[in-house]
């Protein structure tokens, strides 16, 4: 039997750090040698993480990265290595004429994947389809490639691409199927968003059923800003079949044993025979790589994670992206305004989970609208969580702001402008311990509120990293029950009071806003599918309403503009994978 064994490395870069990355990828190299494979594969753009943005922008980031794969290349010693990195010049069959469509002093820049073999650069592969939509950028930056490699180890033909490359049905991997290739290397930094893992894996079996190949696909793991990634790299074999799956949201070493043969039987079935004319389309570079099976090698059972479950994979990411968010920009500590309610009680619990008791601060800020439910259940959170809390009433600097302001006020009515300036007083409280004592601050408003507006400016929008940002409010209760049903930790009063700000006597959300059950909806409708209003009043909703909630959109757009960065689960969050300018006079109504 003809097997190929291939190790996985699904690692967590950081961006930027071509040191610490350059280490551990030669760290994982030595790891990964130990089960003897005949190939690894590390995740795209490995060496700069992903993605650089406008690090790219900077020769010195170029160079430094050339010289960081020049170590890995000295460091993989009697053994086959494909890695992403990011290439320059005219090397990889880069489109000719296509400098022409770079800004004036830019180089050639490709998204690359590196072969390597025994300490030597074999080939490099440049990335065809380069994403240009939601979060990505790559046009911006890079040029498309035009050549395939085939790659040959121990009799095993390979054929290496990158991420999008094998999302288009007839792309490089139809391509090198036909040439040859019976086993595809995919290496990808695939962001997360609810649901995309499943749909996925959907895509990358009907790519290996329909040209009866193996797919491996390794994908980077980790949080960088606003994006989670989350690892779960599969490999599908020729029926199309998940036959192995590293863990989701952590680093892994996925490592299988590739039935080749079953590959070459499928295709003699069916009448397949490979295109070794040289008659391709696009130009084919074939290379053998050095090395042989080992003489002694046990066989492999596969392993196979199971995929976690909506609700359960939303929960991880959020917690894998405030663990990275933190540690990966130096902080130690968070600092989080706790009110009773449910969005700061979320809050709290993620970084505790993220983080641990210890390095969560809360701070509990009554003023003279708030409740005693409020300060009972903050309490009884802080206890559950085994976090502490500090108190720092607002009555006194309320009173003097309302003093400060009477001559100018005087003859006006007390407004959302008194409710304000509560919000903005916790702010400044919370950046000043932030700024004494080197804690992030965390902001607790979650999608509903940051769609419509329904937050404040300078206040409880002031801090260094929005963790529910773009989870919905009836997410948010979703998420915390099932939180609880792992350990009680969110009193129940939190999840059954009405949601209030508590910025005025007797306030509820739902006096300013529709419900939430219907609001959510409608804002799924409009910021996430660009539903019209025709369309969501055909959705069953009404017209009033939903005028309205549009109009709230569209008027907030300069409150998120300077929101803090946030954690993206959805497939439309509210960050860079939505632009809409601030100053519009398009309604659409």
């Amino acid at each position: 039997m003809r097997i190929l064994r291939i190790a996985m490395v699904q690692m967590n870069p950081t961006v930027g750090d071509l040191d610490g990355n350059t280490r551990r990828i030669i760290n994982w190299v030595v790891e990964a040698r130990k089960a003897k494979p005949d190939l690894v594969a590390f995740p795209e753009l490995a060496i700069t993480g992903y993605p650089p943005e406008d690090l790219l922008l900077k020769p010195q980031f170029v160079a430094d990265n050339r010289r960081a794969l020049n170590e890995i290349v000295r460091a993989c010693r009697h053994c086959n290595v494909v890695i992403g990195y990011v290439g320059q010049g005219r090397a990889s069959g880069l489109r000719e004429g296509a400098a022409a469509v770079l800004p004036a002093g830019r180089h050639d820049l490709y998204n690359a994947a590196a072969v390597i073999t025994d300490c030597r650069l074999a080939l490099t592969y440049a990335k065809w389809y380069l994403p240009n939509y939601g979060v990505f950028d790559e046009s911006r930056y890079f040029n498309p490639g035009r050549r395939l490699p085939l790659i040959t180890v121990n009799g095993t033909v390979v054929g290496v691409n990158i991420c999008e490359d094998i999302w288009l049905s007839e792309g490089p991997t139809r391509l090198q199927a036909n040439a040859g290739a019976e086993v595809i290397v995919n290496i990808n930094a695939s962001p997360f968003h609810g649901g995309k893992s499943r749909s996925r894996e959907e895509m990358l079996a009907t790519r290996a059923r329909d040209n009866r190949v193996i797919v491996t696909y390794t994908n980077t793991v980790g949080g960088q800003d606003e994006l989670i990634f989350d690892g779960n790299s599969v490999v599908m074999d020729h029926t199309g079949e998940p036959i192995a799956r590293a863990k989701a949201f952590e680093e892994d070493l996925l490592v299988v044993d590739l039935n080749v043969e079953s590959v070459a039987r499928a295709r003699a079935a069916e009448g397949r025979r490979p295109d070794v004319s040289g008659r391709t389309p696009t130009a084919i570079d074939r290379v053998t790589l050095k090395g042989k099976p080992p003489a002694r090698r046990t066989r492999l059972i596969p392993s196979i994670e199971p995929l976690a479950d909506p609700l359960d994979e939303v929960y991880r990411a959020l917690t894998l992206g405030v663990r990275d968010y933190v540690t990966k920009n130096g902080f130690k500590r968070v600092v989080i305004g706790l009110s009773g309610g449910i969005d700061s009680a979320l809050t709290a619990v993620l970084a505790v989970d993220a983080l641990g008791p210890r390095n969560v601060l809360g701070v509990f800020m009554p003023s003279p609208y708030t409740s005693r439910e409020s300060y009972e259940d903050t309490q009884d959170l802080a206890r559950r969580l085994r976090i502490h809390v500090k108190t720092l009433p607002i009555t006194p600097t309320f009173k003097s702001y309302l003093e400060t302001l009477k001559p100018v006020f005087a003859g006006t009515k007390v407004d959302t402008t008194e409710e304000n300036l509560q919000a903005r007083i916790r702010g400044n409280l919370l950046m000043a311990l932030s700024n004494k004592f080197g804690h992030l601050v965390l902001t607790t408003g979650n999608k509903s509120e940051m769609s419509v507006g329904y937050a404040t400016l300078y206040g409880d929008m002031a801090g260094g990293f929005a963790v529910i940002k773009d989870v919905p409010k009836t997410m948010v209760y979703a998420l915390a029950d099932r939180r609880n049903r792992q350990s009680a930790v969110i009193p129940k009063r939190t999840l059954d009071r009405p949601p209030t700000a508590e910025l005025r006597a007797d306030q509820k959300d739902e006096d300013s806003l529709p419900p939430y059950p219907v609001l959510d909806p409608i804002l799924k409708a409009y910021v996430e599918d660009d539903r019209s209003v025709d369309e969501m009043v055909g959705m069953g909703f009404a017209r009033k309403t939903v005028l309205r909630v549009v109009s709230l959109v569209d008027r907030s757009e300069y409150k998120r503009r300077q929101a803090p960065v946030g954690i993206k689960i959805t497939h439309r969050g509210l960050g860079k994978d939505r632009r809409m300018p601030i100053t519009n006079g398009y309604r659409g109504t």
